[in-house]
Parts: C-alpha cells; structure tokens; sequence
C-alpha cells in the first residue's frame, strides 16, 4: 500500500500489511499535481522520513522521482542514498532502459524494485496510460530488470495473461497494480483504496468512502461553530480542562 504521512502508516501496519510504497503519485493525490514529474526528490525524502518514522515493521519502498536517476548512474547512487538516509528500506525505479541504474544502486548496497509497463513518470510519451499487452517487449524488459538485480519487479496495467508468464518465469517477486490476479503481490494507492481521490483508475475497487465521512464530519463541525453549539461545556467539564486553561463560560 502506499502511504505519504505518519497517521496512515501507522493504520497500514496495525491493517498488517507487510510493504509500504512511498510513491512519486503523492504528486498527484496529495500535492495536486498533474503528473508525477513535478515531484523532487526533496519531496520524496521529507514524505518518505515521515512514513519510515512510523514503520515499526513494515518494509519501506521509496520511489526515485523523475529526473534524479536518468543523468547519470552516479546520480543515480547518490539520489537512492538520500532516500535510504531519509528511511527507505529500498528504492524503486521506472523502466527497463534504466537497467544499468538498477544495476549501480544494487552494486552501491542498495535493494531497488523495478518498475515495468505502464511507467507514469514518462506515459506521455509513449502510450499514455491504457493498458500494455507486447508480450515480447514486457518479456525482455522483466528479464533485463530482473537480471540488473532488482529484487521485485512492479507490473503496472500489463495485460493479466501476461503478467501471469512473467510471474512464473521470474525469479523475484512481481508487484501488480491494475495487472490481474496472477501477480505475486498488490499494491494500490491508498487515497484510491480510501475513496479519497478524485479521479481513480478503473481497476480500483474503492474499500471506503472517507472523502464523504470527513465531509460531512466537518460540515457538523462547522455547523456546531456557526451556531453557536460547539461544545465548550462539555469540555470545561473534562478533567483535562483546568491544564488546558479552559474555563466554563460565565
């Protein structure tokens, strides 16, 4: 699952899921952003400290942002090592051409993911964002990820039949998000799974609505307020009150 803040990956690890993804679509559900290449690796590093704060147990996956791994592979080692001072377990990465990039992070002592299909830092390029189905391309670029060394691969809106060859085939886990049920994994956007985003891909199944919940919970709130309701004797009442320096209203 992924995650951007503490409160959340604190209700990620007592819900007992085992990875948590730092992902650069924070750029999008939280910093309301249109794409993911306006995300820097500054925002990745204080986003990410934050959920590897709360991560008692959980694995930590940060994403290498646009434009920090593709210069060079010495750019590559030092943007991973920020991320993994910042608290990231591994890194992860987007595309098979980069796979001399995985290759120098994982050589530099660094666990990377690998990303292949449908890579959201550069759809607009290629294909957009509908669903990839070249069983050769996807093939060769699993294997080229795989054999840089990375140690799991995510598979993003690749065609359920062949992300399936590409599980048995591989070595290394995969990571599917909109690629079926054959995957070794899942991963899902929290505020997709939450309900909470405006636009969410087809293959979410939203488990929640807590954009209608917070709403209406303010709403009340902000009526309280507005009518006066708000409910400062009850808290004059509370035993925490006199430390808070609340008095009851005269």
């Amino acid at each position: 699952m992924t995650a951007y803040d503490v409160s959340f990956c604190e209700a990620i690890e007592a819900a007992g899921i085992d990875v948590v993804l730092v992902g650069d679509s924070l750029g999008n559900v939280i910093l309301g952003c249109d794409s993911t290449v306006h995300v820097t690796l500054e925002d990745m590093a204080r986003h990410g400290a934050a959920v590897a704060r709360a991560a008692l147990r959980c694995h930590v996956i940060i994403d290498l942002p646009f434009m920090s791994y593709e210069i060079s592979e010495a750019e590559a080692i030092r943007s991973a090592g920020f991320l993994v001072r910042a608290g990231a377990s591994s890194v992860k990465l987007e595309g098979a051409a980069h796979a001399s990039r995985i290759a120098a992070i994982a050589a530099a002592g660094i666990p990377v993911v690998g990303h292949i299909g449908v890579l959201p830092q550069t759809a607009d390029l290629h294909e957009g964002f509908r669903r990839r189905g070249n069983r050769a391309e996807l093939l060769a670029d699993a294997r080229a990820v795989a054999a840089a060394g990375a140690f799991a691969v995510v598979l993003e809106m690749v065609d359920r039949d062949v992300a399936g060859e590409i599980t048995r085939e591989l070595a290394i886990p995969t990571i599917g998000i909109g690629s079926g049920p054959h995957c070794d994994a899942q991963i899902l956007v929290l505020n997709d799974l939450l309900g909470l985003s405006r636009t969410p891909p087809p293959f979410v199944h939203p488990y929640a609505d807590l954009k209608t919940i917070a709403t209406n919970a303010l709403r009340s709130y902000a009526d309280d307020v507005r009518s006066g309701g708000f409910a400062q004797d009850a808290l004059a009442g509370h035993p925490d009150a006199a430390r808070a320096g609340v008095s009851a209203p005269q």
